[in-house]
């Protein structure tokens, strides 16, 4: 069983999404969280910090436990839980990509995020319609 730890920053009611580099093996091209694989004896809040710090230079400060989903496409990758945590505050400028995971980095709110056409994971819309404001 693989462990993810997913982060949904959210700033001003938006939501920051990334788009999968067409490199990469899972889910190439589509839109996600900023978030990986949480590694041998590291639990899934510091994977979260970790990979948010790699990836987008933000160090998440609060954050609180949202779901965790089960990987959509078992029979083509290994099984999978993503635990996914919204983030609403952090310490760092603004967020940016860095390395070659992403290709593009957007703001948006989450009723858009969830008519999103290609998202990596099918569940994360109706994650993204929990966090429109009421």
């Amino acid at each position: 069983m693989i462990d993810l730890a997913c982060g949904i920053f959210m700033r001003d009611g938006l939501l920051l999404l990334v788009r999968r580099a067409p490199h990469k093996d899972w889910y190439p091209g589509r839109w996600d969280v900023v978030g990986g694989h949480v590694e041998k004896g590291e639990s899934v809040e510091d994977a979260l910090v970790r990979e948010c710090v790699e990836e987008v230079g933000l160090t998440p400060s609060r954050y609180t436990s949202l779901a965790v989903l089960a990987e959509p496409e078992e029979t083509g990758h290994k099984k999978a839980r993503y635990h996914l945590f919204l983030i609403t505050e952090w310490e760092g400028e603004e967020a940016r990509l860095l390395g070659d995971e992403h290709t593009e980095m957007r703001w948006i709110a989450p009723n858009e995020a969830a008519a999103l056409p290609d998202l990596s994971h099918p569940q994360y819309a109706s994650v993204f319609r929990a966090l429109v404001p009421r």
